[in-house]
């Protein structure tokens, strides 16, 4: 059997319908979540967990959605600690965390723009592979 490109394949419709719902899934956590960042992480794997014998394409934008997931509540959960160590703790506000926080607010920003982009191109049928989550992602799905 021939190795067929995710940037070739033509999905049926379902698996654009999933695929694109595993990008909605972070969206729909987020507006309810929002002030917890593990939250968006739980939702997407819940739904990569319900995917995970789906199709590869389901399967891969599933796993790519949860990695973003993953930077997004590694880079949240820094700034939320820094925060809270200013507020509780011996800390000060610096420049530096004026830096982490402006970085952290454009990084969410972009991750939001992004996703919501990705899911409606994916619902189209088009593979959107992230230039830093992509390779990752190739590494980790099998087919």
């Amino acid at each position: 059997m021939s190795e067929i490109s995710l940037h070739t394949y033509k999905p049926e419709d379902y698996e654009s319908e999933r695929a694109s719902n595993s990008y909605l899934m972070s969206l729909v956590a987020l507006i309810i979540g929002l002030p917890l960042p593990i939250i968006n992480l739980m939702a997407t794997l819940f739904f990569y967990l319900q995917q995970r014998k789906s199709t590869y394409y389901v399967r891969w934008h599933c796993i790519q959605a949860l990695i973003s997931q993953a930077t997004v509540v590694l880079v949240n959960s820094i700034g939320m600690t820094w925060t809270l160590s200013i507020i509780f703790g011996p800390s000060t506000i610096s420049n530096p965390y004026i830096a982490y926080i402006i970085v952290v607010f454009f990084y969410n920003i972009l991750e939001i723009a992004t996703t919501i982009y990705t899911a409606i191109e994916v619902r189209k049928g088009k593979h959107i592979e992230w230039w830093f989550v992509g390779p990752f992602t190739n590494l980790i799905c099998k087919r």
